[in-house]
């Protein structure tokens, strides 16, 4: 039986080449598409999923009222976690990785990913340890623990175990080797325990060091949470106000109140509240945009398939029928129709994976990954998309077809019959709607980022480079770090000042990446306002083109710019309620400043956010010099490489330890918006495979449609009926569908269109174009595909299909 049906499948396929070409290539399409939003799922699904203790270990964020939440906890709340007997580990730890290069018999090898831990990190985070142990991997400051690939690359076949290297200017001896089994929210190259300096110190602020728990029964996390946040809104605020001399009233009505969130390693990477672990949080929203839009895509290619299936089965009445009186039953149709689609679906899903593999590196190169196909995961959902696709694409053509009337189709007239009609239509509208989402959000998508990449940001970055300077450790082990640092970095400038192609250089405090949202305290009329400050130097807001709208901005001439002056933006004066903000005086970092200037409001973060309060005063003034760690420097615009190319001749003898590395600011703006862009993308390729797929399908329907109707044709052009009136008759059922497909879509698309938009607090507002715009190239696309069909079926020979009647 099943030769049979093999044999007559490769018959149908060998007669109806464009039919079945259709049909493959469509579902080859959905599936390679779902193929690769599955991919994306299952790696940022696997975050942490090889610890065991992903459930147990939670971290500790703070969000003080007005405030982003800090993924940085403060050392006092350690005697209160030591009482909690919940809480079985507590451990400490950077929430960023430090980059340094590791020295051993004189080889050096740059290291990006260097994190400082306290003893028991190998018991949140079991890493597999391949050489050593993790017990006294940690147990002092000299010790270390580093990667096999480390490893590998440092000491190559050598046992790393009891070797003394050099990092962070420092002697660590290696303790052990490991192996990180997955993806982690934390995966770094060496690991060391530097924390002695921290905890024995007697900083009172809230914000410190990371703070992991490993608890014993996560369902009680709540009181661990609760007494924490009690912890910061009792005994810190009256400590606090006890200095301040205020009573903790008014202390909690100036700096607000804490409210503390406790998130388990499980949730980290696609549902935390902030970017608290140093491997960053994935993309959820961009991940289940695309995970729909792909299932979307399968969805319309099964609705297409099944539309042409439908109406291909007219060709195959006369064999059901023949086929019926010799004693086949219905189930045993149904189930050769199924058959054939599940030969239909695999040929599309080895086709998908041709497909997928010969474009994965590109995929890859899109999302910044290094997906590969791989894991009895994927290979389970592999087929159950096979199965889902056979069940829901095979069983209603399959049933239809096992309903023909046997009489009726042997009589030869079951094409004039109306049956199956109505599914077709039906999907063909669905076909329409779905269009009709693809064309309006491509369209509005690329409005939006074209909108914030041609936005007056309030600064220039596109001739400034940012070069980070990496000063090695010693030069901060001196008693005058801020004058040390201070110094060498006015050294680098007045070098870069004599390469020609330089025009300016400066520096502040400051990135234009998107990665720095701390905001401070500044108070003003004994009320506290929370914004950014930021330290810069001379000329620094005059290079970045940032405006001084009132006042003046810092200048070497005026000593006092050194020590009391500071400028604030816009958002700060409206926020302070100034009048005349010039010549007020505000409380910076415990200092007394006097307002000599307002600079434009300008973006540093992602458009998603509102420009917050900012005030500008000079690296001294706060004595804040040590910071620096960038050097900004505007190129002229002429020879720009060549320019570089002195840069990095002058950075050879500035820091041999460190690669020349440089960045343009807008670029590092750019990147802030980056998951959007790359949405717009994906939203112009989907759009080209949808609409591709639409027409694939109602060009194939209206061939079908129109070939039923020639005897019709024939005859009314017979009767003297002209070209124009029967095009018009055989189009104004694909319009009708068009519109109601386009109606039906309406409202969900503004509806979706309108919640991705309210990411933005920058964003264009939707108008009625953006929709008439997409029913008019769906209107346009629609008519070029039926009224080429219908034009050919009206230049046909009459006689071919009357010379019988």
């Amino acid at each position: 039986m099943l030769k049979n049906w093999t044999r007559i499948f490769l018959y149908h396929l060998k007669n109806e080449k464009l039919f079945s070409a259709l049909n493959v290539f469509g579902l080859a399409i959905g599936i390679a598409g779902l193929i690769f939003a599955l991919l994306y799922w299952n790696d940022e699904q696997s975050y942490d999923a090889w610890n065991p203790e992903k459930d147990n270990v939670h971290q500790v964020l703070v969000e003080l009222t007005g405030m982003p939440i800090f993924s940085d906890c403060a050392l006092f709340l350690k005697p209160i976690l030591d009482k909690d007997a919940n809480v079985e580990k507590i451990v400490y730890a950077d929430s960023w990785y430090q980059k340094d290069k590791i020295i051993y018999k004189g080889k050096k090898e740059i290291v990006d990913k260097i994190i400082n831990v306290e003893a028991d990190f190998f018991s949140l985070f079991p890493f597999e340890i391949i050489k050593g142990d993790a017990v006294s991997a940690l147990k002092d400051d000299s010790s270390a623990a580093i990667s096999d690939v480390i490893a590998k690359r440092v000491f190559g076949n050598e046992n790393p175990i009891g070797k003394q290297i050099t990092c962070l200017d420092q002697m660590f001896v290696v303790r052990a080797v490991y192996h990180i089994p997955g993806n982690s929210s934390i995966a770094p190259d060496v690991v060391m325990n530097k924390m002695k300096e921290w905890m024995s110190g007697n900083t009172t602020s809230p914000f410190v060091l990371k703070l992991l728990l490993k608890v014993k029964d996560p369902s009680k996390i709540e009181n661990t949470r609760k007494s924490l946040e009690r912890m910061y809104n009792g005994d810190f605020i009256e400590r606090t106000a006890k200095l301040e001399g205020f009573t903790p009233e008014e202390m909690a009505k100036k700096i607000g109140y804490f409210n503390v969130v406790i998130e388990p390693l499980s949730e980290a990477r696609l549902h935390s509240i902030a970017d608290g672990y140093p491997e960053g949080r994935g993309n959820y929203q961009f991940l289940l945009i695309m995970v729909g839009l792909s299932v979307l895509i399968l969805i319309l290619s099964i609705v297409n398939y099944i539309n042409l299936a439908t109406a291909n089965a007219v060709k195959r009445a006369k064999e059901i029928g023949v086929r019926k009186v010799v004693g086949a039953s219905k189930s045993t149709i149904v189930i050769q129709f199924i058959f054939e689609t599940a030969l239909i679906s695999l040929f599309s899903i080895l086709l998908a994976l041709v497909i997928v593999e010969l474009t994965l590196p590109y995929y890859n190169e899109f999302l910044n990954k290094s997906l590969r196909i791989i894991g009895s995961q994927f290979y389970l959902q592999l087929i159950l998309i096979f199965s889902i696709t056979v069940l829901v694409a095979g069983i209603l053509p399959a049933v239809y077809v096992a309903n023909f009337e046997t009489l009726k189709v042997l009589k030869g007239n079951f094409g004039r019959s109306k049956n199956g009609t109505w599914l077709r239509n039906g999907m063909l509208i669905f076909q329409f709607m779905v269009a009709t989402f693809f064309i309006v959000g491509s369209y509005i998508v690329y409005q939006q980022i074209d909108y914030l990449t041609n936005k007056d940001l309030g600064f220039k970055g596109d001739q400034v480079i940012e070069i980070n300077l990496n000063f090695p450790n010693s030069d901060y082990e001196v008693k005058k770090v801020g004058q040390n640092i201070y110094n060498k970095y006015t050294t680098i400038k007045q070098e870069l000042a004599k390469i020609k192609g330089v025009e300016q250089s400066s520096t502040g405090l400051v990135s234009f990446d998107g990665s720095d949202d701390s905001l401070g305290g500044v108070l003003y009329k004994e009320e506290l306002f929370k914004g950014r400050t930021i330290a810069v130097d001379y000329d620094f807001l005059e290079m970045m083109k940032i405006k001084v709208i009132k006042g003046r901005g810092l200048d070497k001439k005026y000593a006092k710019d050194t020590i009391t002056s500071v400028l604030i933006n816009e958002t700060a004066q409206k926020l302070m309620s100034m009048k005349e903000p010039i010549g007020q005086e505000i409380i910076v970092k415990e200092r007394k400043l006097k307002i000599i200037g307002v600079v434009k409001d300008f973006n540093l973060l992602s458009p998603e956010v509102e420009v917050s309060g900012m005030y500008f005063y000079h690296l001294k003034t706060v004595d804040i010099a040590q910071n620096i760690n960038k050097v900004f420097v505007k190129l002229k615009s002429d020879n720009i490489e060549n320019t570089i190319a002195e840069i990095d001749k002058l950075w050879a003898t500035v820091n041999t330890d460190y690669p020349f590395k440089y960045d343009f600011v807008d670029k590092q703006y750019a990147r802030t918006y980056e998951s959007y862009v790359k949405q717009k993308n994906l939203f112009s390729l989907l759009n080209f495979v949808v609409i591709g797929i639409a027409l694939f399908g109602l060009f194939a329907l209206a061939s079908y449609s129109i070939q039923s109707r020639m005897k019709e044709i024939a005859i009314r052009k017979t009767l003297g009926a002209e070209t124009n009136v029967l095009l018009k008759e055989l189009s104004k059922q694909y319009i009708l569908y068009c519109i109601i497909g386009f109606l039906i879509a309406l409202f969900p698309t503004y509806y979706l269109l309108n919640m991705w938009l309210e990411n933005f607090a920058f964003r264009i507002e939707m108008t009625l174009f953006p929709f008439l715009f997409g029913f008019i190239i769906l209107l346009v696309l629609t008519l070029i595909i039926v009224l080429s069909r219908a034009y050919q079926a009206t230049k046909t020979d009459v006689l071919k299909y009357l010379k019988y009647e």
